[in-house]
């Protein structure tokens, strides 16, 4: 009997952890955020503990798992509509290398040595950081990098502004300030409140306005 108990709970939590990632819309482990990654091994040793423990009630566990799931879908609502939230609990991404030179203040910010980055280089087949144009460690501590012969296009896009909201780390890298975005702005007949996007790419800026997205609607 205890045997069945176990394998039951077992089948009952594969089963509602796999229709709670199905909600809350998990992506691949690697891109997991901090939020995501912490649910993520909460509910895991809540499962782990109720089969284990199998001699006391099954909702004691089930009931922290749905209070998570349902924490984690919150938080994931208001990030969308807050960018100071998700700065909060996903960070920002960080540009290591610009235009092939390494920022190494923002590695000791982000306390990511010299051997991390050579590492992730390896992994992704390049053989020195000169060939690299941009390198950017994304939210997840994935490294997304350009290469220097792979920069046809022209330069990088830079956002400038996310939401409505101005990214001064953007305009501290590009050395302006925010009369020179407000001017641009100005030229285009547009305030900053109305842009869902903007970027800055081969010393232009390009936009993405919110009434656009309501159009797409």
């Amino acid at each position: 009997m205890e045997y069945i108990t176990v394998l039951l709970r077992t089948l009952i939590f594969y089963t509602l952890i796999t229709l709670i990632y199905r909600v809350m819309g998990k992506r691949e482990v690697g891109q997991l955020g901090v939020v995501d990654l912490t649910v993520s091994i909460l509910i895991a040793e809540l499962a782990a503990i109720s089969i284990e423990n199998h001699e006391e009630a099954i909702w004691l566990s089930i009931l922290p798992m749905l209070l998570l799931a349902g924490i984690e879908i919150l938080l994931a609502y208001i990030s969308l509509k807050s960018s100071k939230v998700r700065d909060l609990f996903d960070g920002k991404p960080s540009v290591i290398i610009n235009r092939g030179i390494i920022n190494f203040k923002e590695m000791i910010k982000q306390r990511y040595n010299v051997d991390d980055l050579l590492t992730q280089l390896r992994q992704q087949k390049i053989k020195s950081i000169e060939s690299v144009d941009y390198a950017i460690l994304e939210t997840s501590g994935k490294l997304s990098i350009f290469e220097k012969s792979k920069s046809v296009h022209g330069d990088y896009p830079l956002p400038l502004i996310l939401d409505g909201k101005i990214q001064y780390d953007t305009l501290k890298q590009l050395k302006k300030d925010k009369k020179w975005l407000d001017h641009l702005l100005e030229k285009e007949h547009v305030t900053r409140e109305e842009v869902f996007y903007g970027f800055w790419k081969d010393k232009a800026l390009y936009m993405i306005r919110m009434k656009d997205l309501q159009d797409v609607d």
